[in-house]
């Protein structure tokens, strides 16, 4: 095993829906990482054919050999200073790993390579940060953006945080309740912090007060700028994306079409994450 990798153990499971949960890990003492990173965990054979065991009892589906461990990329929810690790998850049907891992329980044990990776970070805007983040996040994808609300220096750094969290059903928007609570939290520990907005999107059903359609034609369309009340404006603006590949690039070049530019060596706009 490598000198990166370590055991932790699974302090909490919620289950949002039937595909949607979230966890929390104990955290190793000299694990650090920067909010909007991301990091590999996984599951050693043994403990991989004990869920694919779990899962044929429920499912009635034949179990397959584990002879190797499996990791896979989890952006970190929580915040940098937080004592424990909390992760958000989809399970993606017959997924060599996420399949298994809805099966968690609390005192299980999983690998962490504690080397963490990934630059959605708001570090990497080397500039004088303009005066509104955007984070636009579809699913599990507001992981990262989570872990960047938490952190004090966000709140510092923005007069505006817009964060547009795009679900298909009501049911899959995860962590509304922590989100509304954020700014009187983190809000309240600086002078003039940044203003929250919080833009909910179900696009697979009706929902009162939620924008319905997806966020390349919310942004085209300005229904995205209109609900958040600013514009989105080249001079003024970081714009952070998260969530699947599909969503991801049409955003990006959606952006691109309205003028703003990808973050390279710390100038533009735009930036995403690849771990997929």
């Amino acid at each position: 095993m490598s000198d990166n990798i370590q055991t932790v153990t699974v302090l909490s499971k919620t289950t949002w829906t039937p595909n949607l949960f979230s966890f929390t890990v104990t955290r190793p003492d000299s694990f650090k990482f920067a909010a909007g990173q991301f990091v590999r965990l996984g599951v050693n054979p043994s403990q991989l054919q004990y869920y694919q065991q779990q899962r044929a009892a429920a499912d009635q589906v034949v179990e397959q050999a584990v002879d190797e461990e499996v990791f896979r990329a989890y952006s970190i929810a929580s915040s940098p200073f937080d004592e424990v690790l909390e992760f958000f998850s989809i399970v993606i049907p017959d997924g060599a790993f996420t399949s298994q891992l809805q099966h968690l329980q609390v005192g299980d044990e999983l690998l962490l390579n504690t080397m963490p990776f990934g630059f959605l970070t708001l570090a990497r805007y080397q500039k004088p940060h303009p005066k509104d983040l955007w984070l636009l996040a579809t699913g599990t994808g507001l992981a990262p953006f989570l872990s960047m609300l938490q952190d004090l220096q966000t709140w510092q750094d923005y007069e505006h945080i817009v964060l547009a969290y795009s679900a298909r059903t009501i049911e899959e928007l995860a962590y509304v309740d922590k989100i509304q609570q954020l700014q009187q939290d983190f809000g309240s520990l600086v002078d003039n912090p940044a203003k929250l907005i919080f833009i909910p999107i179900v696009t697979r059903e009706p929902m009162t007060d939620a924008l319905n359609e997806r966020l390349p034609k919310l942004l085209l369309d300005q229904s995205l700028q209109q609900r958040a009340g600013i514009a989105l404006d080249i001079d003024s603006a970081h714009v952070m994306v998260c969530g699947n590949p599909e969503m991801v690039e049409d955003t990006k070049e959606t952006l691109k079409s309205l003028g703003m530019v990808m973050n390279r060596r710390g100038e533009g706009n735009i930036a995403v994450e690849n771990y997929w």
